[in-house]
């Protein structure tokens, strides 16, 4: 999981984007993402609170305190930080202390005084220079982040194998998700979220989509793209499926240049590299094939809170890769009348090359 001294250089890092004349001694912090970033300020969504955001102070030296309402998640205790000020809004006993929201108001003043600013807003000045140098940050990922992604990796690789294991014709995409979910939250031992596509895939007309109640006939093919999240780090992978039967000749073929294009995609994948020849590179497969007009969508992208985050593998791309990034390589093919396949790996990139974090078996059954 996150460390306290990771935690604690992200916040010194950030102090170094500030520029001197803004005057301030002290950051106000509102934003989800970057209370994860800076202080594993997480609130589990399966709970009573999840809806309810803490504030974090940031000082110069990286110290930082949680201002938090005494209802919150026992995620949140997880938080590292130096001090922790737990407001009561309501304690069962009496009506609620107000709006929940302002409950938090008189410790901030407290804090840092009136009026108070949440510089990580939008509208404060220092808003956009904060939200863009944390975005810059993370993507050079630091160790213990690493570590949290690897443990998502490892629960998304769980359900992976479960569906290989397990998946069969007359079972519908829900059966399918409900089956994976169980394997992955068995496996951390707690509810989690497991979110993407479970989507069987006749072709364009269906590329992904959340699970439902359609049954899954033999020879058709099943797109996986989940991701678990943990402490809001996110796994992102996929396999593709036929169910029930061998392969036809056609989906053969849509497998084998995937997995041809993921090969081309991590030739070039290292810091310094362009996104765009990264994205060429796998194009380039589908396009000496004949078949890149069935490749309509990126070639990857960053990963880590977000998803999709920076850096991004399109046609478009401006962005270099840089040490410490982790992307994503998923080409996909998309035919009427054949089926629709994506694949995917997770790749750590370093200063000479990568390495792959997820490890799941890519194969057609």
């Amino acid at each position: 999981m996150l460390t306290a001294e990771g935690c604690r250089r992200r916040r010194l890092r950030l102090w170094d984007a500030i520029p001197a004349e803004a005057g301030v001694d002290q950051l106000v912090l509102a934003d989800p993402v970057n209370l994860r970033y800076l202080a594993n300020i997480y609130g589990d969504p399966f709970s009573l609170g999840a809806d309810f955001g803490a504030l974090l102070v940031v000082r110069r030296d990286g110290s930082a305190t949680m201002i938090y309402e005494s209802r919150s998640p026992a995620s949140i205790d997880a938080a590292l930080v130096e001090e922790r000020r737990k407001i009561v809004w309501y304690d069962g006993q009496s009506a609620g202390n107000g709006p929940r929201r302002l409950a938090l108001l008189p410790s901030l003043q407290e804090l840092t005084g009136t009026p108070p600013r949440i510089h990580d807003a939008l509208t404060d000045p220092l808003g956009p220079i904060i939200q863009t140098a944390l975005a810059t940050s993370r993507r050079r990922k630091d160790p213990d982040e690493i570590d949290v992604l690897r443990k998502c990796m490892r629960a998304g690789e769980i359900g992976q194998t479960w569906a290989r294991q397990h998946v069969q014709p007359g079972m519908t995409e829900l059966d399918v998700y409900s089956g994976i979910w169980n394997a992955v939250t068995q496996h951390l031992g707690q509810a989690a979220i497991v979110y993407g596509d479970f989507a069987i895939s006749p072709g364009p007309s269906r590329r992904g989509g959340a699970p439902t109640r359609k049954i899954i006939e033999v020879g058709e093919m099943l797109i996986l793209d989940f991701s678990v999240i943990i402490a809001g780090y996110r796994s992102d992978f996929t396999n593709t499926l036929v169910v029930g039967k061998e392969p036809n000749p056609r989906q053969q073929k849509l497998y084998d240049l995937c997995v041809e294009a993921m090969e081309a995609g991590e030739g070039e994948l290292r810091a310094g590299a362009g996104c765009l020849t990264v994205y060429q590179a796998v194009r380039g497969v589908f396009e000496k094939a004949g078949m890149a007009d069935y490749f309509t969508h990126h070639a990857g992208h960053g990963l880590g809170l977000g998803h999709p985050e920076a850096p991004f593998l399109v046609r478009n791309a401006s962005e270099t890769l840089v040490a410490g990034d982790v992307v994503t390589l998923e080409p996909g093919l998309y035919v009427e009348n054949v089926g629709g396949i994506r694949i995917e790996h997770n790749y750590l990139i370093t200063d000479t090359g990568f390495e792959r974090l997820s490890d799941h078996v890519i194969a057609l059954n």
